[in-house]
């Protein structure tokens, strides 16, 4: 795969084949007016593009560095694109919050914006958790705690450390545990990652944004929509040879498109990679993988004997308590001792601390959840795929990546679901490698599912024209009469499905024992 010569640019450097056709040819440079619904007339937006691509299969520099970003585009400056946007309705200034950040408001945020969605209750498909872990009886335990939780200092690290370790079949001199995987993102740049980072696009936004903070090149390796987002392994060990750089990235399963590489995959792209100064393996959604799908992806056991390879994993996702901020990283103990040495003594609080020893009595519930949330994920794929034009990728995270209609825009979708439904999603035209037309949404039990479809069908369609039901039945309300500028493509153009079956690991792999 060619990508052409290595531009002399210092910064997020993104070099990978982009598409291009004569229906983008207004984008660039251009104003689009934004169809709005005269039902609702919930928003305006017009929206500047810059950053044209060259020409097909030619290579394109998204981004300088962050200062040469905000001076060519300004305070919202994800590939060129400049969003005004004025809301009515009754989110409060919910529609500000979205402004000016790369990441969703925070539940408190939306709750001191008295966004109040249609009168309901907020139903969050945003925040990527597992809704059926704690169990109700376990919230019952911490709340019987809280004074004392509040009250009393945590033990040191080390000792939270030592006993998450002991569940999880791994030597503590092999671990470090930080107040959330984003933490030791942080360490591991400041630390570990020297002049360069090559990691693909669209992922979680910390792997490009962290070093880009601290100066260090990113070089960004472009999934190929027309491939459905998959990262093929050799060709990005041949885009890092070609752009030099010195340490990789990926994320497995990625977010937001929930693709799985299998262990095999993975080894074979650290053997590849083994002179670099270092390789990351962000871990961060693998225990949603099914439990049914194959034998267990982890690299962990890898990792603890190779000289440059760190496992990062979260455990606020896995047990869908994102306020704990708490998640750790497994390496060789040289590489481990050098992060868990600069953490300070006390960086984890005594919720975590009381979590991690309350696991061993809960893992027979958690190992339920994560079955419960993978037939939850089957489901889900399976009805967003029928809904008409809606393009679904398969995921074996937390989350569905979505692909909205022809004509779509994401913003006024996410805009009209929060104000109209409650219904709180996550629109990604701001995650580079993406669009305002993709929306991760979080895996969630079948009523608030159905309180989605029925969201999306409103927004989409103009009607509650399809809710389909469990089990392939179809709801049809109404006659089916698309919304103002709405065009969409023929029904049956999702993608549903799952990854293949994964070849196992060996001992010690820091999966929970059974």
């Amino acid at each position: 795969m060619a990508f052409g010569p290595r531009p002399a640019r210092v910064g997020l450097v993104c070099v990978a084949p982009v598409p291009w056709s004569p229906g983008r040819q207004a984008e660039a440079g251009g104003t689009v007016a934004v169809p709005v619904s005269p039902v609702t007339r919930l928003l305006t937006r017009t929206m500047k593009f810059g950053n044209a691509p060259t020409g097909g299969g030619s290579c394109a520099t998204l981004c300088a560095s962050g200062a040469e970003r905000r001076a060519q585009h300004g305070p919202c400056d994800r590939g060129g694109l400049a969003v005004t946007v004025a809301a009515i309705g009754n989110t409060g200034n919910a529609a500000q919050l979205f402004r000016g950040t790369n990441h969703s408001p925070s539940y408190f945020m939306l709750n001191r914006a008295g966004v109040a969605g249609g009168g309901q209750d907020i139903v969050d498909f945003c925040i990527p958790c597992n809704p059926y872990f704690p169990t109700p009886g376990m919230f019952d335990e911490l709340s019987a705690m809280l004074r004392d939780i509040l009250t009393y200092y945590p033990s040191s690290a080390d000792t939270i450390t030592a006993e998450l370790a002991h569940l999880l079949d791994l030597q503590p001199q092999t671990m470090a545990m930080g107040n959330g995987s984003t933490e030791l993102i942080t360490w591991i740049d400041h630390l570990l990652v020297k002049d360069s980072l090559a990691v693909p696009i669209p992922t979680f936004g910390r792997w490009t944004d962290q070093p880009d903070e601290t100066g260090k090149r990113v070089d960004m390796f472009r999934l190929p929509e027309r491939h459905g987002f998959a990262l093929d392994p050799d060709a990005f060990v041949s885009f890092i040879r070609q752009r030099g750089s010195r340490t990789a990235v990926i994320c497995n399963p990625n977010n937001p498109d929930g693709g799985l590489l299998s262990r095999d995959a993975v080894i074979s792209f650290m053997d590849s990679l083994a002179d670099l100064d270092l390789v990351v393996i962000d871990e961060s959604f693998l225990e949603f993988v099914d439990p049914d799908s194959g034998p267990w992806p982890s690299v962990v056991d890898e990792a603890v004997v190779r000289p440059n390879v760190v496992v990062l994993r979260s455990l606020g996702k896995n047990f869908g308590l994102h306020g704990v901020r708490f998640g750790y990283l497994v390496a060789n103990p040289s590489l481990a001792r050098k992060v868990r040495s600069r953490l300070p003594k006390w960086n984890l609080n005594s919720f975590a601390e009381i979590i991690v020893f309350m696991l061993k009595d809960h893992q027979q519930d958690y190992e339920m959840s994560l079955r419960m949330l993978a037939r939850d994920r089957q489901e889900m794929i399976s009805q967003l795929g029928c809904l008409p034009g809606m393009t679904v990728y398969p995921s074996q995270g937390n989350f569905v990546f979505v692909k909205l209609p022809e004509g779509a825009d994401g913003v006024q979708v996410r805009d009209r679901l929060l104000s109209e439904h409650g219904v709180l999603v996550r629109e990604c035209g701001n995650k580079l490698g993406s669009s305002s037309q993709f929306m991760r949404l979080v895996v969630r039990s079948e009523p608030d599912v159905q309180r989605l479809l029925s969201g999306l069908s409103s927004v989409l369609y103009g009607s509650a024209w399809y809710a389909p039901l469990p089990g392939g039945q179809q709801l049809q309300a109404a006659a089916y009469a698309p919304s103002p500028g709405m065009r969409l493509t023929a029904p049956g153009a999702g993608m549903p499905g799952a990854g293949a079956g994964l070849p196992g690991p060996g001992p010690g792999s820091g999966r929970r024992r059974r």
